[in-house]
Formats: C-alpha cells, sequence, structure tokens
C-alpha cells in the first residue's frame, strides 16, 4: 500500500483542520485557569477543537480534565502511543505572515505552530485516519495523546499518567528525521543576587528555552553616548534602541530567537545587553554575570563535555528580571549522559563562589536523560518506515539535545518531522519552531503523514 500517493486524497482536509487548531493562541494561561482549564481558556479550547474532530471521524476521545486528551482506535491489550502537544509558544514579534491564520507561500505553510507541534500532530492524526478508513488490520490498540502544557514542562502529561492508560511503546512526533533515540538531560539553574547595580529594572525573555531576542533596561543614570551604544549593536549584528528618559537611561536590544537546545543559532539580547553594561558603565553585578553565561557551552563552570552519543552539553540563558533590588536569571542546560546533575551544580557553584559579588545558584528544575537502544525493535521499525518513503537509506538514528515527550513514557522516542539538514530557499523567510514566521514545507508534511501511517502499522502488528 503506497501511503504517499493515499495522502493527496485527504491533504486539503488536512490544511483545514491545521488552519483551524492554528487560529487558536493556545499559550499557557494559568492565571485565567479554571475547571477543564487548567493551562488557561485557549488551551482548552484547542484540546476541544481536536477531540470534535476525532469524534467527526469516528474515533473514541476522552478529555483527562483539560491536561490531555486521547484518541483510541481499535483494540489489544498492548498499544501503539503517539504523544503530541497542542499548546504553543507565545507569538513574538516581527512576523511576516500572520502567526494565527495559517498561510500559504511557495509550498510552506506558515503559522504558530505549524511545525511545534500542531501539524505534526495532525499529520499523525490523519496518518491514523487513514488507517481506519481503510480498515487496515491492527493486532494492536492505538493512542493519540494530545498534551497540553509541553512547552512550559510538560505538566499536562505528569497529571495523564496518573489515571490515563499508558501506552506499550510509540513516539512523539515533534522533533527530527530519521529517529531521535536519546536526548539530552534538561536542567534550569537559577542565579540570585541583591547586590548593588546601575540597573533599575531589566526585563528579558518570554520562556527559559527560548533564546531571548528581546531585552530593555532602564539605568539609575542621565549619562548615555548614543555612538558607542550603536557602535556596540553594529559591533554585536543585532539591532536595539537608547534614549534618555525622565533622566534615566532605557536601553533595548533586538537579538534573534532560537530553541534552547541550540543556543548557537541565535543571538541572546540579555547576554549582549550586559555585557555593553559592564563595559560602558562599568557595572559589576553585568560584568560578573556576562562572565558566568557568554559561552553557550559552559566553560566558565567547567561543565564543558562534549557527549559520546549526545555531544556537546548546551547552555541557554532564557530569563531575566531586575526588579526592586533583586536579580533572577534562569537559565536552561541540555546535558549528554555523560554528565550528571550533581556536576553541573557544583560547576556553578565554584564558578559563583569566585566572584566579588555575591551571586547564589540553585536547581529550579531537573529532567533526566532519555536513552533507547538503537537496536531495538522500536527504533528499527520506526527507521524501516522512514527510509521506506523518504528514500534516505544513509542517514542513522541520531540523539538530540531538545527535550521531548518521549522522556514522559518507556519504550518511546521521539520521530521527525523535521529534516534539519534540508535548507530553505533563499528568497523565503522561513522561521524555525519558536521562532517568527514558523514555517513548514508542505510537501514535507505530506511525506510525514505517510511515514506515520507505516510506522504506525509496523509497530501495531509487529
Amino acid at each position: 500500500m503506497n501511503y504517499r500517493t493515499l495522502v493527496e486524497d485527504y491533504f486539503e482536509n488536512f490544511k483545514k483542520d491545521l488552519a483551524d487548531i492554528v487560529a487558536i493562541e493556545s499559550t499557557r494561561d494559568v492565571e485565567h485557569a479554571g475547571p477543564g482549564a487548567p493551562f488557561g481558556p485557549k488551551v482548552r479550547e484547542v484540546l476541544e477543537l481536536m477531540l470534535e474532530k476525532a469524534n467527526r471521524d469516528g474515533f473514541n476521545t476522552k478529555n483527562y480534565d483539560g491536561y490531555a486528551g486521547l484518541i483510541t482506535y481499535g483494540e489489544g491489550e498492548e498499544s501503539v502511543g503517539v504523544l503530541g502537544h497542542l499548546d504553543i509558544v507565545p507569538l513574538g514579534e516581527g512576523w511576516h505572515h500572520d502567526p494565527l491564520i495559517m498561510s500559504e507561500d511557495s509550498g510552506y505553510l506558515f503559522g504558530r505552530g505549524v511545525l511545534d507541534d500542531k501539524g505534526p500532530f495532525l499529520a499523525s492524526y490523519y496518518a491514523l485516519k487513514m488507517l481506519k478508513d481503510l480498515n487496515v488490520p491492527l493486532k494492536r490498540k492505538v493512542m493519540l495523546i494530545a498534551g497540553t502544557d509541553e512547552e512550559s514542562g510538560m505538566g499536562g502529561i505528569a497529571e495523564y499518567v496518573k489515571t490515563g492508560p499508558i501506552p506499550t511503546m510509540g513516539f512523539t512526533p515533534d522533533a527530527d528525521f530519521p529517529v531521535v533515540y536519546g536526548e539530552k538531560g534538561n536542567l534550569h539553574i537559577a542565579l540570585d543576587s541583591d547586590q548593588d547595580t546601575i540597573i533599575e529594572s531589566f526585563s528579558a525573555g518570554t520562556r527559559v528555552n527560548i533564546v531571548i531576542e528581546k531585552a530593555t533596561a532602564t539605568l539609575n543614570t542621565d549619562q548615555f553616548d548614543e555612538n558607542l551604544f550603536n557602535f556596540f549593536l553594529n559591533t554585536n549584528d543585532v539591532t536595539g534602541h537608547g534614549e534618555v528618559k525622565d533622566g534615566k537611561v532605557v536601553l533595548e536590544v533586538i537579538g534573534k530567537a532560537a530553541h534552547a537546545s541550540t543556543p548557537y543559532l541565535g543571538k541572546n539580547a540579555a547576554l549582549i545587553l550586559f555585557n555593553y553594561i559592564g563595559q560602558a558603565y562599568n557595572d559589576q553585578l553585568s560584568k560578573e554575570l556576562y562572565s558566568l553565561l557568554w559561552d553557550w557551552k559552559g566553560t566558565p563552570e567547567a561543565i564543558d563535555v562534549n557527549g559520546v552519543y549526545m555531544g556537546f552539553l548546551t547552555m541557554n540563558t532564557g530569563l531575566v528580571s531586575i526588579e526592586n533590588g533583586h536579580t533572577h536569571v534562569l537559565v536552561d542546560i541540555r546535558y549528554p549522559n555523560d554528565t550528571n546533575v550533581e556536576t553541573i551544580s557544583k560547576g556553578f557553584e565554584q564558578a559563583c563562589l569566585a566572584l566579588d559579588n555575591r551571586i547564589t545558584h540553585s536547581v529550579a528544575y531537573a529532567g533526566d536523560p532519555l536513552f533507547v537502544d538503537p537496536n531495538s525493535d522500536l527504533v528499527q521499525n520506526l527507521m524501516a518506515a522512514y527510509r521506506k518513503y523518504s528514500g534516505d537509506t544513509f542517514r542513522p538514528a541520531i540523539t538530540l539535545g531538545g527535550g521531548t515527550y518521549a522522556k514522559m513514557f518507556d519504550n518511546f522516542v521521539a520521530f521527525g518531522p523535521e529534516k534539519p539538514w534540508i535548507r530553505a530557499p533563499k528568497d523565503l523567510i522561513i522561521g524555525g519552531i519558536h521562532d517568527k514566521d514558523e514555517g513548514v514545507e508542505i510537501e514535507s508534511l505530506k511525506e510525514a503523514i505517510a511515514i506515520y501511517a507505516d510506522a504506525i502499522e509496523r509497530l501495531a502488528n509487529q
């Protein structure tokens, strides 16, 4: 059976359903949380809409109090799971396309979530829909689980596992092809200080897992050298603005967002601004924070390590707040299974103790690495499905720095849909996950649907 050919008959309806889902700004909003909406009304709305579409197509569904949704097909004591998410990161600024209106241009779809992870989850759903419509025999039950809080700590699935059924095996369509059998551990380090600084206020970052695109600061001084500031911006290849307002200097730096697992692809506006304030105003706190955080490999803390399977440890400064004399910084670290939380924490402790000012560190969150045997039946079946429809027999299974839902269940891996080695046309502005102008190639989505259909069939019948 050629699922790639069959996809063409479904794709127009796929696009209509995806447009409906993209139109909902399903970012975490606990301020307006309520019964059935633990992460806010918009997250509940997108979950209910997804389950309504599944009911329309004849699937069994269940809403787990707004924490997750379950879509099932078939019978069997054992099950195959597909775990994705319908929440999104904040929209951000500077889009050339409306982030909540899915648009199509030059073979690409644009909108927040088309790549992370509304588009891939819906691709998995349509893969299962094809199997159902074709009455393909399956020995195991198939469970599609829609999460609602992946971008902010995976709290939704943490609640789901308390009462919901757990798949025997499966994958999450929220990473790269071919198969991601290993994921780095995820650690958040908080840095706090009450030391004196010229900074009256500093605000930067929307999520700890995003490279900071915009940073603003107000300084307790009226001294401002505009030429020096502009020279600094140009030197760092970023934009920004500075002025004296009400007797105080107000600064803004615009960098480049990227996922925290690849901080080297972005330009961290907060670190650039700390460096400027430290040098231009001889501010000791700014100097010391920059000295701790400037390197994405963590060399100042002596935590830089290149893992055998998973590659380099990465470090991203994701959130910064200075208000009422208190400084708080949250750092996202992705570490290979060659090191551990204790070693990394000790590195920060020693680095902080070596400073002139008092900056304390604490572990705000710690998540273990994921590792599945690359020779397992799970990985080999997924690789076979990928190779069949992609024609790529060269690339092996891989490991990544991004933390996905695969860590939430045993015998789970991440599986597509991105092919990071493929470059978009230079004449198009196409953003990646968590970036403005988030886009996905239409042909890649069609291929992913076919791959997922073949993969589900293989896993359900092995």
